[in-house]
């Protein structure tokens, strides 16, 4: 899979991630910059799209959709279709552009829109993967959940770098008896759970 990563999805990675690394130093205000995944972070979430079973995937939280960059060579790969939901305009046009220059405008359906008003529609959940502003985590965890096919995965970002704000998101999912959950430090800390 990521062997066989084509010339343009490799181009704007490389693209994006100069941007990220740029708008961490130059004083980017916190809501501008992108905050996308690490690399190390995106092959993560890349491999547990792979094994999740069929179903709708989404993601929420895009920013330019550097992470859908990963997530889309699974689905590529599994012939899945992915849904994805980004609330802010200028980061909409930029995972627009990201999807069009990378062909993934074909598989990837790009929402414009607080994904809590749009998931309520959703079913047969397979996958989902989570990183956005952290105070909605649990809101997304509580719509979602119940959405969940067996053996599907919620993958959240961020659980140890933003642990004082998901620390109780974070507990609930530990001890909620729908899922087999941990924390995985790779990174900045991923919370994975797989729905019974």
């Amino acid at each position: 899979m990521f062997s066989e990563m084509p010339e343009a999805v490799l181009a704007r990675m490389r693209y994006l991630e100069e941007i990220d690394r740029v708008d961490r130093v130059d004083g980017t205000s916190r809501m501008k910059r992108l905050r996308q995944v690490t690399p190390v972070t995106g092959r993560f979430v890349t491999l547990m799209a792979s094994i999740a079973p069929p179903g709708t995937y989404i993601e929420i939280g895009i920013s330019a959709d550097y992470s859908t960059l990963w997530l889309g060579l699974a689905c590529k790969q599994l012939g899945r279709r992915l849904i994805t939901y980004e609330i802010l305009p200028d980061k909409v046009a930029m995972a627009r552009e990201t999807l069009v220059s990378t062909q993934f405008d074909s598989f990837v359906e790009l929402v414009h829109g607080d994904a809590r008003e749009h998931l309520a529609d959703l079913q047969d959940v397979a996958f989902c993967f989570l990183d956005a502003e952290k105070e909605i985590y649990r809101d997304c965890y509580d719509l979602v959940m119940p959405r969940m096919v067996s053996g599907a995965l919620l993958v959240a970002d961020n659980a140890i770098n933003h642990r004082d704000t998901l620390q109780p998101m974070i507990d609930y999912a530990l001890v909620d008896d729908r899922v087999d959950a941990m924390v995985v430090g790779i990174e900045k800390g991923v919370l994975v759970c797989r729905k019974k």
